[in-house]
């Protein structure tokens, strides 16, 4: 059984395994597919949770105010497989 993370878009509890780690990697906020460590945040694989999360600014508190660029358009194509078209 995968541990239990919190989605910070939505707020629902969900396995690891059905969740995406992020992480801050030099100032921007990337997708931690091989999970090095540190200060991350958890997410489902949704445009509607990642939208959710940059509204709520609940990524400069999951990353405890950490100053970080999020590039909402590069993640959610990382995310969902397929760029945002406006």
């Amino acid at each position: 059984m995968d541990p239990v993370r919190t989605c910070v878009g939505c707020g629902e509890k969900a396995g690891q395994g059905r969740l995406v780690r992020l992480r801050i990697e030099g100032e921007r906020v990337v997708i931690d597919r091989d999970r090095k460590g540190g200060r991350g945040a958890w997410l489902h694989p949704s445009e509607a949770c990642l939208e959710k999360a940059v509204r709520r600014r609940a990524l400069a508190r999951a990353f405890r105010g950490r100053a970080a660029s999020i590039d909402a358009a590069a993640l959610s194509g990382g995310l969902t497989g397929s760029a945002r078209k406006d």
